[in-house]
């Protein structure tokens, strides 16, 4: 079953409606792997009830719909999606605990032609249930690899964020347990992928690889560590393009450009595997 983008374009998402408390809060910032050190009193706020504070990555767990491209009329060809991209725009600090709704919807499906893809691209809304007001706007970027030459659109293709051909003024190293995986997964994303070595094997890796939403909160985390005294809730927008999996219990060292005024370009990299795994980044933040 091929796209049909009409139908796709215009496809209705009912509002998901999400109650969560100070343990999902705090089970969120242990999956990114903070607390490693309890007596780190920038982590310990985010993994402790005392005067707790959500960290604005959160927003990328809550209210979501699921892996809502395998329904059959999707005409998606669902094993071939990819996730490219992910940014991330907030408006007001998260609550540690509280009800939310989120509200997708998508934003434009990009035909690249026969055997080259397509790029999906849409946006989710997380809004406080009890009084309507915008949390945090989440985009997304879907490369269905299986799903080109169904007559869409051409354009327009979003440009990716320019990375600065000088060396990093300044790095953050963040290393991973190997259980990162088996406790982000506990945020809702089952996909076995994470956890099952056989899975895992199935789809040419060589063990279980971290969802890529962990490795996103964990360079926001670390970019927040570099530019903003280790405030996370001084970030702003988070935007950046996924170029390769990460395996649990690896070194990430985020790296950084300081551009304008409360603003920074960064990637993330494997240092033992010399490998890219997060690229094209801007950071926003309150100065």
């Amino acid at each position: 079953m091929a796209i049909d983008y009409e139908r796709l374009k215009n496809r209705h998402f009912p509002d998901i409606e999400q109650s969560y408390g100070f343990k999902d809060t705090i089970l969120y910032a242990l999956g990114l792997g903070l607390g490693q050190d309890p007596l780190d009193r920038r982590q310990l706020r985010h993994v402790h009830e005392k005067e707790l504070a959500a960290l604005p990555t959160m927003g990328v767990v809550l209210a979501t719909p699921g892996f809502w491209v395998k329904e059959p009329d999707t005409g998606v060809d669902w094993p071939k999606v990819l996730h490219g991209e992910q940014g991330l725009i907030i408006h007001r600090p998260l609550p540690p605990e509280g009800r939310v709704v989120g509200r997708l919807r998508i934003d434009e499906i990009v035909d690249k032609g026969e055997g080259r893809g397509a790029l999906l691209y849409s946006t989710r809304e997380v809004l406080d249930a009890a009084t309507g007001e915008l949390l945090c706007s989440l985009t997304s970027t879907s490369f269905l690899r299986g799903d080109g030459g169904f007559g869409g659109p051409s354009g327009p293709v979003r440009k990716p964020h320019p990375v600065p051909e000088a060396p990093p003024e300044a790095s953050f190293d963040w290393t991973l347990g190997r259980n990162a995986a088996l406790l982000y997964r506990l945020n809702g994303d089952f996909n076995p992928v994470h956890a099952d070595p056989d899975v895992a094997a199935q789809a040419g890796f060589a063990e279980p690889i971290l969802h890529g939403l962990a490795s996103y909160g964990v360079a926001a985390w670390s970019v927040a560590n570099l530019l903003c005294d280790g405030k996370a809730e001084r970030l702003r927008r988070f935007d950046l393009r996924f170029t390769s999996p990460v395996y649990p219990g690896e070194t990430l060292r985020t790296e950084i450009w300081r551009l304008e005024t409360g603003a920074a370009a960064f990637r993330v990299r494997v240092p033992a595997r010399d490998m890219v795994v997060l690229s094209n980044g801007r950071a926003e933040y309150a100065p």
